[in-house]
């Protein structure tokens, strides 16, 4: 797997699947496509602010279910740790253009929330994007809201400092960046990043093109973001968490295009500047989906470091969304806990109080695009230390 990787600490737990219910776990809808003003609803992404609040995020998409067209960035609020959710906010409407990819990451020091976004004209399509043949290009923006996210402030483009000229496609996340809390780079906020390229500076041949990952960071709460390092080939959207020792190293998990349905990692030393190269994840199948990471706990004198990891974990299609659970920095996952069997995609962790977590994941009956759901667990779910 990720061989250098080094395991900080030794948990006897073996492979095993845990069982379907759990005390203190519920599960609420937060958004039902076909209801209010879109078609469908999709790319949920939840945070947890410095004052306890749920911010969940997601596309809301007028006409369809497909990624291109008349697409709004909304926001729904919960002040009681999901179990109820506001009414639907619309953050980003720009008169049939497509906004989305939400990204949002906290700042500790200021408690604002810093929310990173693309945007393409409603009429321009990711293939053509990719070849250069659409009317416009993918851009980078970002938003902010300093007061728990009850207002915010319009959207500014980033596009200059965070896209090399050459890339085509563009996606902020989805899901959250974080910011480092140790080593050098204390304090930077990072976004992680995906794009398509071509052969325009010799990198590949035949006219094709490829996707890899990258991350994006500030140095300075958010004020200007700066573009870091990238992560080729055959990598797509991705998520990063911190790994569990002092120097700040960072773990990015992707998407991944190489055709053996697993995730595939790789790391930073030096806050996102640099980056190793992909290396296969075998225990994170994935039928090539995005996925949510997330550092739950730091590793204590006598507790483990632990890391969350949901997807839809199936090599056949967009089903089976499972968390699970890692004690040695992603070398291994031990416990798995299916939320959903049926139909599922895009999902997004966060941690919550009282040793528990919440997955915001796409989810259905028939197809994995019929609503969005706040799934809440104890700990206990996974048998977490």
């Amino acid at each position: 797997m990720v061989s250098h990787l080094k395991a900080l600490f030794v948990v006897s737990f073996c492979v095993v699947t845990l069982p379907v219910v759990a005390a203190d776990e519920f599960k609420t809808t937060v958004w039902t496509s076909g209801e209010g003003a879109y078609h469908t609803y999709r790319i949920p992404s939840v945070i947890r602010t410095m004052n306890g609040t749920l911010l969940a995020f997601c596309e809301g998409r007028r006409s369809g279910r497909g990624d291109a067209g008349n697409i709004d960035l909304l926001l729904k609020r919960s002040f009681n740790g999901g179990k109820t959710w506001s009414d639907a906010v619309v953050l980003w409407d720009d008169n049939g253009h497509t906004c989305g990819n939400p990204c949002p990451v906290i700042d500790d020091s200021t408690g604002t929330v810093w929310l990173l976004l693309t945007h393409n004209l409603g009429t321009d399509h990711e293939a053509d994007i990719i070849k250069g043949k659409a009317r416009s290009t993918r851009t980078v923006w970002v938003s902010h809201s300093s007061d728990d996210g009850h207002t915010w402030v319009t959207p500014s483009e980033i596009t200059k400092t965070t896209k090399k000229p050459g890339w085509g496609w563009y996606a902020t996340g989805p899901g959250v960046g974080i910011q480092i809390k140790h080593g050098p780079h204390k304090g930077r906020l990072v976004i992680p990043c995906d794009h398509s390229y071509d052969d325009q500076n010799g990198k590949l041949q035949g006219g094709g093109f490829e996707f890899g990952a990258h991350s994006i960071h500030s140095d300075d709460h958010g004020n200007t973001w700066q573009l870091g390092g990238v992560i080729r080939p055959k990598t797509n959207e991705c998520q990063v968490v911190e790994l569990n020792d002092t120097n700040g190293s960072l773990l990015m998990n992707m998407r991944s295009y190489f055709g053996r349905k697993q995730r595939t990692h790789a790391v930073s030393r030096d806050g996102g500047v640099t980056w190793s190269s992909p290396v296969d994840v075998p225990k994170l199948i994935e039928p090539v989906c995005q996925g949510s990471i997330i550092r739950f706990q730091w590793r204590r004198p006598t507790r483990p470091g632990i890391l969350l990891f949901s997807n839809p974990a199936s090599k056949q299609g967009r089903v089976k969304m499972t968390v699970r659970a890692s004690f040695d920095d992603g070398n291994t996952w031990p416990v798995a806990r299916v939320l959903h069997a049926g139909p599922a995609a895009y999902s997004c962790l966060v941690s919550l109080p009282e040793n528990a977590f919440g997955c915001l994941y796409e989810s259905g009956e028939s197809h994995a695009y019929e609503s969005i759901v706040f799934h809440r667990l104890p700990g206990s779910a996974l048998q977490l230390p």
